[in-house]
């Protein structure tokens, strides 16, 4: 039992203060026997208080620390520091939330809000008191990354990391890499093409020597945990030795039977069986797609680098960091929104670029030129009965950058933009200007009431009711339609449910702070980037694919890692094996062992995250969890319960 705790109560400059009597609060605890020092401040996160506290834990010979303050999320780091610093150990201290928990959460009620905050207080002293002092769990590191994705955030991390002298194995499902970047030609707001863009970060990639670059290649299997994870990894052969040479490659196109919609060009176009994607992507060598080749033969005829006696291999590879940059997809409308799929004339925006990419000295698409083209925008992102609530912030950007080029590059083309507020953040701002100047048409409609588009005759009519107008139905005969579609996750995430990794309610890989861990996800060793956590652009991308190399890196530099000690442990005396821990695990961390021929449930304290999922299933209750046992819940109960 401690018997000289000091509590802290912060004003958080009236985030708390402002819906808390702090004052009344330090009072209510400052009498309980154990607490020998309770204070209020301003922001105990401050310098100036932190400053203090270490005076107070050396001078006082304080043996437990209490902050009731904001979210641990944010601050617990902080003041562990602080009591380390002043000589204490880090697991003496405990933080309790008086701010998301109390003060916003019933702040149209100061009375009740300071009561509960009084609760919250007593339990952490209560807690504090039988707190012990803990060391981490130490694990050794392998100085080696796993990046997921070759687009550009996976490629510019796997050069930052290499730089930084850490192996890197970036992995790519595709057999090119790129990702979406190698489908677009200008990029907003730089003077690079995707493809230059691609071609650059590739180079880098291939001359590195700490990089080794798979592609076909998907994550099959994960074991180990931070630190030592075992990826085994599936390689698909491209069935080529080398490029066919002579031009024998076009001929062995040729002669193949399958068509099949090009994945590339959003189907718009179709491909064979053998294909490549470059000069756009890379490595510079075709594969063959053997889900729709049949193995007739003739291409192998022509061209004597193909090689069907290529076999799929399997790799092991073992690492201390996993880095995910696994990109997005495009949103595909459903058949019927906005008549697509029903109307010839009806693309998507990913499909317009492709379309513009082919198109040199006359825009036409199916035959018919275009002059007219109406852009429809949100399709995917602020859906009011749909899934996709979020804001996907890029396309505006995009699509308006698209028409500019558009109306650059092509004589008489008149741009109609069907928006519901366009929303070109920060300096993009200078596009929605340019396009403005230009003479394109803009045309606003409440979120509940989106344009219509029908056929009429051998026309296509877009109809809207004009809130810049003042609300007058207007329309637009239209060569073309455009869907300004959004980002949405991948529709294959499975290297997200094999780690385990959470997701928001946009369904993107979820990060554990937004400002404080960007990055980072609840599964120790496993970082985020670029799209795969919410709709990015190419710079925020990289910013994102940087900040996830500088973390991953930090972890597998030292060689040994520090891990949180708050881990379940077994009764070996009690525990039977039954197996029910095991399947309330969400993290995979038991293990069935026999132990002088009984059979007991063991942690791996690596593995375990210290969640509780386990304890209420055990039903001989030999689980206990480091830190938080029964009697330390038993004793913030008890700490609750008025004395009368």
């Amino acid at each position: 039992m401690k018997k000289k705790v000091g509590v802290y109560i912060c004003h958080c400059g009236g985030n708390i203060s402002d819906y808390v009597d702090v004052e009344k609060v330090r009072q209510s605890v400052e009498s309980i026997n154990g607490v020998y020092l309770a204070k209020t401040t301003m922001f105990a996160c401050a310098d100036s208080n932190q400053k203090d506290m270490v005076e107070d834990i050396r001078e006082q010979n304080l043996d437990g620390v209490v902050v009731a303050a904001c979210s641990p999320k944010l601050h617990l780091l902080t003041f562990r520091a602080v009591v380390e610093r002043a000589g204490m150990n880090k697991y003496n201290f405990v933080h309790a939330n008086i701010r998301e928990q109390v003060s916003w959460a019933h702040s149209d009620n100061k009375t009740g809000a300071t009561e509960k905050a009084i609760q919250i207080v007593k339990a952490a002293i209560a807690k504090v008191q039988n707190s012990e002092a803990l060391e981490p769990v130490k694990v050794q590191a392998t100085k080696a990354v796993a990046v997921i994705g070759a687009g550009v955030a996976g490629m510019r991390a796997a050069i930052e990391l290499a730089e930084a002298g850490s192996e890197v194995y970036l992995i790519e499902r595709s057999f090119f890499v790129g990702g979406r970047i190698a489908q677009w030609d200008n990029i907003c707001g730089t003077e690079e093409t995707g493809k230059e863009l691609v071609t650059r970060l590739y180079d880098e990639v291939i001359k590195h020597k700490h990089v080794t670059l798979f592609t076909g290649a998907e994550v099959i299997e994960n074991r180990g945990s931070v630190g030592n994870f075992m990826l085994k990894v599936k390689v698909t052969p491209r069935y080529f030795k080398l490029p066919c040479s002579d031009g024998k490659l076009q001929e062995a196109i040729d002669v193949c039977p399958v068509i099949v919609p090009d994945e590339f060009n959003f189907n718009i176009t179709s491909r064979k069986a053998i294909y490549h994607n470059y000069p756009s992507e890379y490595p510079q060598l075709p594969a063959i797609d053997m889900e729709n080749c049949t193995r007739c033969g003739k291409c192998e005829n022509v061209c004597s680098s193909i090689d069907f006696t290529q076999k799929t291999e399997y790799l092991n590879l073992k690492v201390g960091s996993v880095l995910l940059a696994t990109g997005y997809d495009p949103y595909e409308p459903k058949k019927g929104e906005f008549a697509y799929g029903e109307i010839d004339h009806v693309v998507t925006l990913p499909q317009f670029k492709r379309i513009v990419h082919y198109c040199d000295e006359k825009l036409s698409y199916k035959g018919k030129d275009i002059k007219h083209i109406a852009y429809i925008y949100c399709v995917g992102s602020r859906q009011v009965d749909g899934e996709n609530k979020y804001c996907s912030r890029y396309c505006c950007t995009v699509n308006i950058h698209t028409a500019i080029t558009v109306k650059k590059k092509y004589k008489n083309i008149y741009n109609y933009h069907f928006n519901r507020g366009i929303r070109t953040y920060g300096k993009q701002e200078v596009w929605y200007d340019e396009s403005s100047r230009l003479g394109d048409i803009y045309l606003q409609s409440f979120d509940n009431d989106p344009p219509v588009v029908e056929k009429r005759g051998d026309k296509i009519l877009v109809k809207i009711k004009d809130v810049l107008t003042t609300d007058k139905q207007l329309e637009v005969v239209a060569d073309l339609v455009v869907l300004v579609t959004g980002m949405v996750p991948r529709k294959d995430n499975s290297i997200g449910n094999l780690l385990k990794i959470p997701k928001g309610r946009d369904n993107f890989f979820n990060e554990i702070h937004m400002k404080l861990r960007p990055v980072e996800t609840v599964i120790d060793g496993v970082t985020i980037a670029g799209a795969s956590q919410g709709p990015k652009n190419v710079m925020e991308s990289v910013n994102s694919a940087l900040a996830a190399a500088t973390k991953s890196f930090s972890l597998v530099d030292s060689g040994e890692l520090a891990l949180e000690p708050t881990v379940a442990e077994v009764d070996e005396q009690t525990c039977e094996w039954c197996g029910k821990c095991d399947e309330a695990c969400p993290f995979n961390a038991f293990e069935k062992v026999e132990i002088e021929g009984k059979l007991i449930a063991r942690v791996n304290p690596v593995v375990c995250k210290g969640c509780g999922m386990c304890l209420p299933v055990c039903p001989v209750n030999a689980l206990n969890l480091i830190g938080l046992t029964d009697k330390d819940v038993e004793n913030m109960i008890s700490a609750l319960i008025p004395n009368d």
